[in-house]
């Protein structure tokens, strides 16, 4: 259910802001986005699995409070990054 290393890599390459950077908004979205949707496989598989599901909700809520942070300091750059992640219609 965790991201191996080698993802985790890929997935701040393709959505890094400049060549340093590990931990901008979007890469952090990103990377909740990833594990949200594993999670979410998971849970279909494991209905019972009440801990997993509050972890899920926890999730959800930090990319939330993440995706208004971000609308509010560059709102072109958060359209740019729903429609990446397919999130949000």
């Amino acid at each position: 259910m965790t991201l191996t290393q080698e993802r985790k890599q890929e997935i701040i390459q393709g959505y890094q802001v400049h060549e340093t950077d590990t931990g901008s908004a979007d890469v952090q979205i990103a990377m909740l986005t990833e594990r949200i949707n594993r999670l979410s496989s998971h849970l279909q598989a494991n209905k019972k699995d009440h801990a997993s599901r509050r972890g899920l909700l926890q999730m959800i809520g930090r990319r939330k409070s993440l995706l208004s942070y971000l609308h509010d300091e560059n709102p072109e750059r958060y359209q740019a990054l729903i429609q990446r992640l397919g999130i949000r219609g």
